[in-house]
């Protein structure tokens, strides 16, 4: 049956197998509510499966029962035989995609399933959960910092796997490693649907022109709503701009922690075996030039003790071999030569060694001793450099700045000014998004990111390496165009239940936020609040969140843009409680210290002069003698005073960042980490 359809078509009694004329379809065609009648029962398809039959024409045929209110995937036909564009071809034999998230939508705990099920690990061998976060903070913190790689065979395809964070401040791994892939699985919860990280990854990956596989994961959930995530998908693709062949995304439901998978979330399989298909099926092989000369983009750099640098990325062309002079190019004018000693490809959980890898596949490269970020590996005589990576600026900046405490060197093994600029400089060889400047001494540097965990988690790794030193308080880096001065703004994102969504929302706005939506989630009496606010007003915004909704919030940023400033904002009303004089705590002391507000330290603890031991329950800073002892007399009391301590607070070093003002500095050793008044601000101030 031909006939002509267009955006607004009504009901119409058709076979289930159809031809439809292309002639009156419009632009995003394919993703709207047709509205069919089988046998007199009524029902709505949001979309159809398309495959293409001839120029113009289409065959719609949807292999999945029609329902009610069921979204069913649209994807144009696609060309099983190699597809080529001059020396281009597609690669049919790998899939090479990322895994990218929203944090906590159980991305990692997918992947674990999906490499258990490829029979990565034998069927007695004890398997940890999360098995890509191997980094120690990764496993503490719970979320995932540094990519990792990985393989897994299905059906004679080899499937590489790049799992990435899921946090906005990593941000700039997400988008190197999208230079690898060709295809994104965006893993979506079954409640929560798109959050500000969704928006942030699937924006890159549409903008790179990557195709798309959403999964619905933890579908398993009673309170999952799969239609309304389903559809706030598709409205996100349309507001990032996507292209109609994006837009008709292949939905799978899954529940990560089960392993299972399948079309509907009625209908679920007891394996991933539609998730594996669907990526075999909806996700292109790479192009590639095979017989071109050799170029490879160094997309991430790993260090080994023994093999030194290790560059890891994808052949675009051509074949490297192990023992082969390369050229190293930046740009064509900035080349030098080098050998690779050692090659290595992905297969299940552990990097093999190869004596060839050919276009398509992504390796691991040894020898390049001074191999960077960015640049391309090519062939010595015609080889041309890719185009290099780009990432988006940093919003925040921190001082860095050697130990001048009392203390200095008790802890750690690291602690001169040359100690520290070699190792901030280091971290910018593999931290693209990072940024380090020196300050205005020597000894002084100022390191800028994406946010203020970016910079927190490279605080923390360099506390574990040994290294001794003092960090002042977090600022957003500020744009002037013209005469206006323009601030970043963030999209914040909190859940919190119903009965403390008043004291939240009242603190957000004295943060200059700015309300834009407001939604129930489910049936789990949770509110859904979303705002643009300065990331002014997000410093030191998470422990005030947490104390007005009693712990239960639980808050989401990303970056949204700069705009203009927004004025002056108050981001803490109360002091600060400062040691009077250097010595050790003392229960006499502090029994009546704390009755001026809540103490960070107990009996017996060394401070000095200046250090911050608690926080005033007033606005203003006040000096106490926390050392004071007890006078010794002659004389004997008939009873002996019991004092009573209040538990001193715990506070992390993700706590003592955000706490801490323009005048104070937070000391990081190996050991402790101590919050003190910044001794120039207070010169500057007498």
């Amino acid at each position: 049956m031909e006939m002509a359809i267009g955006l607004h078509s009504h009901t119409h009694v058709l076979p289930s197998t159809f031809s439809i004329s292309t002639k009156n379809i419009e632009a995003k065609k394919r993703n709207f509510v047709y509205n069919f009648s089988f046998s007199g029962l009524k029902r709505e398809i949001f979309g159809c499966n398309l495959s293409l039959v001839k120029k113009s024409s289409f065959n719609v045929n949807s292999r999945i029962p029609f329902r009610n209110s069921v979204r069913c995937s649209v994807s144009p036909a696609t060309d099983t035989a190699p597809e080529k564009k001059g020396q281009l071809m597609r690669r049919n034999d790998i899939r090479n995609i990322a895994i990218v998230a929203h944090v906590d939508h159980g991305k990692t705990t997918l992947v674990d399933s999906m490499l258990k099920q490829a029979k990565v690990f034998r069927d007695n061998q004890f398997v940890q959960e999360r098995i890509m976060d191997s980094n120690d903070l990764e496993r503490e913190r719970g979320i995932t910092i540094l990519s990792k790689n990985t393989s897994i065979t299905y059906n004679d395809t080899k499937i590489n796997i790049i799992d990435t964070p899921g946090h906005s401040d990593f941000g700039g791994e997400v988008e190197r490693i999208l230079n690898m892939v060709e295809g994104v699985l965006l893993v979506v919860d079954s409640v929560e649907g798109p959050m500000p990280q969704t928006r942030f990854v699937l924006k890159k990956a549409l903008e790179f022109g990557h195709a798309v596989v959403v999964v619905v994961n933890k579908i398993d959930r009673p309170s999952a709503r799969p239609e309304f995530v389903v559809n706030s998908t598709f409205e996100l693709f349309i507001e990032l701009n996507a292209s109609d062949e994006q837009c008709d995304f292949q939905v799978i439901y899954a529940s990560g922690i089960k392993g299972k998978a399948g079309l509907s979330p009625e209908n679920l399989a007891d394996d991933l075996g539609p998730l594996f298909e669907s990526i075999i099926r909806c996700i292109p092989g790479p192009r590639i030039e095979k017989d071109g000369a050799l170029q490879m983009l160094a997309t991430n750099i790993e260090y080994d003790e023994h093999k030194g640098r290790i560059a890891i990325g994808r052949l675009h062309a051509g074949a490297l071999r192990r023992g082969m002079d390369v050229k190293i190019c930046t740009s064509e004018d900035e080349c030098r030569f080098s050998r690779v000693s050692e090659l290595f490809v992905y297969e299940k959980f552990f990097r093999v060694p190869a004596e060839t890898v050919e276009a398509g596949d992504i390796c691991a490269v040894c020898g390049i001793d001074d191999i960077q970020i960015g640049e391309t590996i090519a062939d010595k005589t015609s080889g041309k450099p890719l185009p290099s990576i780009k990432v988006e600026e940093p919003t925040v900046r921190m001082s860095f700045s050697i130990n001048t405490s009392p203390f200095v060197g008790r802890e750690g093994k690291y602690v001169t000014g040359r100690n520290l600029r070699d190792r901030l400089y280091r971290e910018l060889e593999r931290n693209l998004a990072m940024k380090v400047e020196d300050g205005e001494t020597s000894d002084t540097f100022i390191v800028s990111g994406r946010g203020t965990l970016h910079i927190t988690i490279l605080i923390e790794n360099m506390r574990r390496e040994g290294y001794e030193f003092m960090v002042g308080p977090p600022k957003v880096i500020n744009k002037k165009v013209g005469d206006k001065l323009l601030e970043p703004y963030e999209i914040a994102t909190v859940e919190v239940p119903e009965e403390y969504t008043g004291p939240v929302v009242e603190l957000l706005g004295r943060r200059r936020g700015q309300m834009f939506d407001m939604q129930g989630l489910g049936s789990e009496g949770t509110t859904l609040v979303k705002y643009k606010i300065p990331t002014r007003g997000l410093l030191g915004l998470r422990n005030s969140i947490l104390t007005a909704s009693r712990g239960t919030a639980v808050l989401n940023t990303i970056f949204d843009e700069y705009g203009p400033w927004a004025g002056d904002i108050s981001t803490r009303d109360l002091g600060s409680l400062v040691a009077f004089e250097d010595g050790t705590t003392t229960s006499y002391a502090l029994s009546s210290s704390q009755e001026r507000g809540q103490l960070f330290i107990g009996p017996g603890v060394d401070v000095y002069k200046g250090q911050i031991v608690g926080i005033h329950q007033r606005p203003g800073d006040l000096s106490l003698n926390v050392c004071k002892k007890k006078a010794a007399t002659n004389i004997r009391s008939n009873k002996e005073q019991t004092v009573v301590l209040d538990t001193p607070l715990d506070y992390s070093l993700d706590d003592c960042i955000e706490y801490i003002q323009e005048d104070e500095l937070v000391e990081i050793t190996p050991q402790s980490i101590r919050m003190s008044k910044n001794p120039k601000m207070a010169k500057k101030a007498r």
